[in-house]
């Protein structure tokens, strides 16, 4: 029988309709703690969080999503060789700017860089692709434990990626050192909840899950087909408009937040074409 932790994992929502109401500082307190628990590579505890409460910082915050967001779908139509004579997208606020608290997850070899230092020694890890990974994988954990934790306390909680369509104005705001990177955000708070729960399908479990090797045949033509009817009968039972899934993944035949290594660079991290 599940028990309750699987019991959340089992039953994740994005929650976007936060409700604005406060946190408890014992409660914010006992997330992060969750969060500074999780595992690093070779305990290098290469990630730091940024906590914002102030309603001031949270508004040029989103304000600053909001833009990255417009700037980078306005170029995506261009690479995509969309109609030049379609109207400007014009920034619009994060459906989840209501909620009271961000807390953002970024790589940090600043941290560490400190404690190679005092080795007498000069890092060397942000100059690698290993070193990008070992962040974003230690970043994506913090990210699963946070939100299980904001939810273990019936709080709403939802990632936003969106903060890498313009990483640059975040940086600036928040005050990141070189040789850190904002790989993702999460917002939590108290959601407005409909009296009806209604999960987002996945694929199969057939395309997730491959025993002991790996199946390239696992998604078919038939199991793509299933799904995004699936998807789109999910958009019309919560009454929203909503896409398939081969046509959500269809930005992928371009670049996908291009400013990220623009950006990237900038920040001291090298080789990670």
């Amino acid at each position: 029988m599940p028990n309750e932790t699987i019991r959340i994992f089992h039953s994740h929502l994005s929650e976007r309709d936060f409700t604005g109401e406060p946190i408890a500082d014992e409660v914010l307190d006992a997330i992060v703690e969750s969060g500074r628990r999780t595992p690093t590579h070779r305990h290098g505890q290469q990630i730091s969080l940024v906590v914002v409460r102030n309603p001031d910082t949270l508004g040029r915050l989103w304000q600053a999503i909001a833009e990255g967001i417009a700037k980078d779908q306005q170029e995506a139509r261009e690479r995509l060789g969309l109609p030049a004579d379609a109207a400007p997208v014009v920034p619009r606020l994060h459906p989840a700017s209501k909620a009271p608290v961000f807390i953002l997850i970024a790589v940090d070899f600043h941290k560490t860089s400190v404690a190679v230092q005092a080795g007498g020694r000069e890092q060397h890890v942000q100059e690698s692709l290993e070193g990008w990974t070992v962040g974003a994988v230690d970043a994506g954990i913090t990210l699963g434990t946070l939100s299980a934790a904001a939810r273990s306390f019936g709080l709403g909680a939802v990632a936003i990626g969106a903060i890498r369509h313009d990483p640059q104005p975040i940086i600036d705001l928040l005050g990141l050192p070189k040789w850190t990177y904002p790989v993702v955000g999460i917002s939590i708070g108290a959601v407005n909840r409909p009296e009806k729960l209604v999960r987002k399908p996945r694929l199969p479990l057939s395309t997730y899950r491959h025993d002991e090797r790996y199946d390239p045949e696992a998604l078919t033509p038939e199991i793509l087909a299933a799904f995004d009817e699936e998807l789109l009968a999910y958009w019309r039972e919560i009454g929203k408009p909503g896409t398939t899934w081969t046509e959500r993944v269809q930005p992928y035949s371009t670049s996908v937040h291009p400013e990220t290594k623009i950006v990237a660079a900038r920040q001291g991290f090298t080789n990670i074409e």
